[in-house]
């Protein structure tokens, strides 16, 4: 945990905030952010670093790393993606946006729910050839 309290510290000083200034941007009590940046917190809540890395511009990745905490090898599948990222959307919106999706993935032989482990990591997906 020293690891990751040295980080965050380090990046909020950074960006020139205070503790108080990310307690604003996060909604995270300064003290609970103080005891992170101190290594005070054994397992912090995955969700608040997140706040935390996002109010502090760090890939989120890294900093569950840091944490200890295990990141996924492989994207999301389109549906929970597209409802994580846009969940403002409309729901009428989001269910045109999964049909077009599944229509124009099987028209090109894809899966739409997305690629088996390692199928999506060869070299002809990086523009190389096998």
């Amino acid at each position: 945990m020293n690891a990751l309290g040295k980080r965050l510290r380090a990046r909020r000083e950074e960006l020139g905030l205070s503790i108080r200034d990310l307690e604003r941007l996060t909604g995270i009590d300064n003290s609970l952010i103080l005891r992170m940046e101190q290594g005070a917190i054994a397992n912090p809540a995955p969700e608040k670093l997140s706040r935390v890395a996002e109010a502090l511009g760090l890939d989120l990745a890294d900093v569950y790393a840091l944490a200890g905490y295990s990141a996924p090898r492989q994207l999301p599948a389109f549906t929970p993606y597209l409802r994580t990222k846009y969940r403002d959307l409309p729901q009428r919106a989001v269910r045109e946006l999964e049909r077009t999706f599944t229509e124009v993935a099987k028209r090109h032989g894809y899966r739409p729910e997305g690629p088996a482990p390692g199928e999506d990591e060869g070299p002809e997906r990086m523009g190389g050839k096998r």
